[in-house]
């Protein structure tokens, strides 16, 4: 007789990364963390004035649909039984549309978008910093999206009666359960959170900032758990995922990485090296105190039924630095100093220093814990011997050095007298002497999780517990792993030395 047990399908978790240069969707056996299939699509990057970063809402639906296809059917043609699926994506993001025809009204604001930057100089005028710091946890900056969604009002672009605005989750999550017919308008705390309109101690969405914004509430999304069921997958196109499957996980992708990376406990702390660098936190359950120079967030927010020692909600410390992998693409498609990314690496370590060359990447302005939306990137140190392996390294340093201002920055905000060790990920994550070099900079051990699509992966298992696959948080510690796990390798007082001229150059770099 034949082993049934051990031919039963496996049950899967497809999650939806909806990033900044791409859509995946990405199928994890839900036991191992195996990836069982991933699909890939690339979203145009529109740039129609200087400063001005935008997407295509349907070419996002359109790639979601596609990516989400491939995986469904790979998983179909393995008998594989997909039990749940989860969405990440870029935050700060803001579309709007007609929820009676389904229409985007705009093309979506992409998070790096500097059109906002005079709007938010005249609230920061009007000193309504406080306010906005006290109640979001945010700065004032036109990373966020409530600027940006006042600029499509101002634009007269909310003119329609029937307008749902949200960020890139909820407009995939209307769509995945059924758009106009019967979508649902939901989001999560993790990206309602990055709107400067949420209230982050009542969890709410504020009436004041509502109102200093002009946003009416019905064009908002409901804020529901990260992890919970908020939907099924409903569509009226033939599919090889089955209709019903349960929307169960939903977490902006910084946070989701922070929960995929198992950063559980207070003081924990992950860097994803994407095209910027985000530097996150555990917080714990108790929100922290302002600063002017750390953002706060929700990382998550669980469901009430969901087994676990650690608290439901869970704050976050952020530090954002805006250029990393796109100042890895200027060496190689604006300076054409290496052909491909991969090549980085291996060019930087043809040499033994920088030579004195600095690199100030302020492409789209400075982040944590400059917030100077001015800045302009800038070179240092120019000689005649100066050649690409230099620079190649300079860049390299640049990323170590910007992770360390927003680490420091955290460590002055909070009272954790604890250092784990810092969990990464991210493309650049793959550079042994990056890691290196940020572990040299922070004097504490740097850790490469073994999944590299660790927002993926996050979003996953808060998926998981939606549907009550696994029965508590602390069953996921188990699941996490790292591939590579570097030590200090140079004193405090020489990690120290360095990254006081690099300060001192960034000075020099501030508007």
């Amino acid at each position: 007789m034949a082993d049934t047990h051990l031919s039963k399908p496996a049950s899967s978790i497809i999650a939806i990364d909806a990033g900044t240069t791409g859509i995946r969707a990405i199928a994890f056996e839900a036991e191992s963390n195996k990836i069982l299939s991933i699909s890939y699509r690339e979203l145009t990057q529109f740039f129609p004035r200087p400063g001005w970063v935008e997407h295509d809402p349907n070419e996002i639906w359109n790639c979601v649909q596609k990516t989400l296809e491939d995986v469904a059917h790979k998983l179909h043609e393995t008998s594989s039984n997909v039990v749940a699926i989860g969405i990440t994506n870029q935050r700060e993001t803001i579309l709007a549309w007609d929820r009676t025809t389904g229409k985007p009204l705009y093309n979506a604001i992409v998070w790096q978008d500097r059109r906002t930057t005079e709007q938010c100089n005249e609230l920061k005028k009007r000193d309504l910093g406080e306010l906005i710091g006290q109640t979001t946890g945010l700065l004032i900056d036109p990373y966020f999206s409530a600027s940006k969604i006042k600029w499509l009002k101002d634009s007269d672009y909310l003119s329609a009666k029937n307008i749902f605005v949200g960020t890139v989750d909820s407009w995939i999550v209307w769509n995945l359960t059924g758009g106009v017919e019967e979508g649902v308008h939901r989001t999560d705390p993790s990206n309602a959170s990055r709107t400067m309109l949420y209230d982050i101690k009542q969890r709410c969405w504020s009436q004041e900032l509502m109102d200093l914004f002009e946003v009416d509430k019905t064009w908002l999304a409901e804020v529901c758990p990260s992890s919970a069921i908020i939907g099924k997958y409903k569509t009226s196109t033939r599919s090889s995922l089955p209709q019903g499957v349960p929307i169960a996980g939903i977490a902006g992708d910084q946070a989701a990485a922070l929960f995929g990376q198992a950063c559980f406990t207070p003081a924990s702390a992950k860097t994803t090296y994407g095209t910027g660098s985000f530097v996150l936190m555990n917080a714990g359950s108790t929100l922290p105190r302002p600063s002017n120079r750390v953002l706060t967030s929700i990382a998550w927010e669980l469901d009430a039924s969901i087994v676990s020692q650690y608290p439901k909600l869970c704050y976050a410390l952020e530090g954002a630095v805006f250029s990393t992998g796109s100042t890895i693409q200027w060496l190689r498609d604006g300076l054409g100093i290496i052909t491909q990314a991969s090549g980085l690496e291996s060019l930087a370590r043809q040499v033994s220093s920088t030579e004195g060359v600095t690199i100030v990447p302020a492409f789209t302005g400075l982040g944590c814990p400059w917030w100077d939306p001015n800045a302009k990137g800038s070179i240092y140190g120019i000689s005649k011997g100066i050649g690409r392996s230099h620079l190649a390294l300079a860049v390299i340093e640049s990323i170590a050095f910007q992770v360390r201002d927003a680490f420091d920055a955290m460590r002055q905000v909070t009272s954790f007298t604890t250092d784990l060790e810092l969990r990464v990920d991210g493309g650049a994550a793959a550079m042994e002497l990056l890691l290196q070099l940020q572990s040299d900079q922070l004097q504490i051990p740097v850790a490469r999780s073994s999944t590299i699509e660790t927002s993926a992966l996050g979003c996953a298992w808060l998926a998981g517990l939606g549907v009550k696959l696994y029965d508590s948080v602390e069953s996921l510690e188990s699941k996490w792993s790292y591939d590579l796990r570097v030590e200090p390798k140079v004193s405090k007082a020489g990690a120290d030395a360095s990254h006081d001229e690099w300060l001192r150059l960034v000075e020099k770099t501030l508007t």
